[in-house]
């Protein structure tokens, strides 16, 4: 593996790339996505930058690839944003060029599918930014969360550590992108309840790595992850995604990882709170509940068989839920399971 490097970062009044590798979503959403670009600008002080892609449903993988691999090989952009996730960047991340992007290394911000692109520059040495999709996160209805947007806001600009901060109030219940009417609405939230920590009263700090989960699986299956050697120390970071995986599903997983020897290798573990609502199953706040409760039992028998108790940290905020909070992907973590505080280093 080659060590991790953090790229430079930008300043206001930078050109950052906004691409859309994945899923072009702001084709058929263009309300969300103009929202998401106009606070990009006036939040953030940061001028976005288009690609041939951006606005396109269904674009190639290989012209997705060519956008990505433009974004990084052209000096005046200064960071890279991706609109959106969806379910088919795997066949695009082949077609990058890695000589080009090892040699321009830019901060990436993006989660979900956009797993497949942080997994790709971890491998290449350059720390990516897990989380802050422009669509989601920069068009939430109402206004950013503000914790998604001081957590994005440090990770874009001041280098240095940042201590996470659990949600006093969360949500998994968005609004209806198909009604722009609803963009003025804050979405529902329910009051959080703080991280839940198990594990050695200990202080871990190392190197993270992971993303989505079935996005894990899925690199794992195309056999694009780090060995277990690679990982030794390491911190998992895992969240599930919008498709809202069954505990069964999430066990088998994780359970699959451990036969490669991957759990045993990690000292800590950072599990996102589990998304357990959608448009088609609107399961109510008690089911959400059974439904995370679940989750957690099937990480823990996955971890239980195959991991050499590891610090285990559940609900997160790091996920398909609201906030996000930004974690650098490669980077730097301290998970202090004395003081039960998290800090990562931009």
């Amino acid at each position: 593996m080659v060590p991790p490097r953090y790229p430079p970062k930008p300043r206001p009044g930078d050109r950052v790339a906004v691409v859309s590798p994945s899923a072009g979503l702001p084709a058929i959403f263009p309300e969300v996505y103009e929202l998401g670009l106009r606070r990009l600008r006036e939040l953030f002080g940061l001028e976005p930058v288009e690609y041939p892609t951006t606005r396109v449903l269904g674009a190639d993988p290989r012209d997705r690839a060519r956008d990505l691999t433009a974004a990084f090989a052209d000096p005046s952009i200064t960071a890279v944003l991706a609109t959106v996730g969806g379910d088919d960047l795997i066949t695009v991340t082949p077609h990058l060029d890695d000589g080009v992007i090892a040699a321009n290394p830019k901060p990436y911000f993006g989660y979900s599918d956009n797993t497949n692109v942080l997994n790709h520059l971890y491998r290449l040495g350059i720390v990516g930014y897990h989380g802050g999709s422009v669509l989601v996160h920069l068009g939430r209805p109402g206004a950013p969360h503000p914790l998604t947007f001081d957590s994005l806001r440090a990770a874009l600009f001041t280098p240095g550590w940042y201590e996470l901060t659990p949600a006093s109030e969360w949500g998994d219940q968005p609004n209806d992108w198909r009604d722009p009417a609803t963009l003025a609405d804050e979405p529902v939230m329910i009051p959080g309840e703080g991280w839940r920590w198990q594990g050695p009263e200990t202080v871990v700090r190392g190197r993270t790595w992971g993303g989505c989960l079935e996005i894990l699986h899925w690199l794992a299956a195309a056999d694009r992850i780090p060995s277990a050697a690679d990982l030794a120390g390491s911190v998992l970071v895992f969240e599930t995604s919008n498709e809202l995986p069954p505990a069964t599903e999430v066990f088998r997983i994780l359970r699959n990882l451990g036969e490669r020897g991957l759990l045993a290798a990690f000292r800590a573990v950072l599990v996102g709170r589990p998304k357990a609502w959608d448009f088609d199953r609107p399961h109510t706040l008690d089911e959400r509940r059974a439904w995370a409760e679940d989750q957690r039992a099937a990480v823990n028998r996955a971890l239980a068989a195959y991991a050499d108790d590891p610090v285990v940290v559940f609900d997160v905020d790091l996920g398909h839920t609201d906030p996000q909070l930004i974690i650098p992907y490669g980077g730097e973590v301290r998970v202090d399971a004395v003081e039960r505080r998290i800090s990562v280093r931009y």
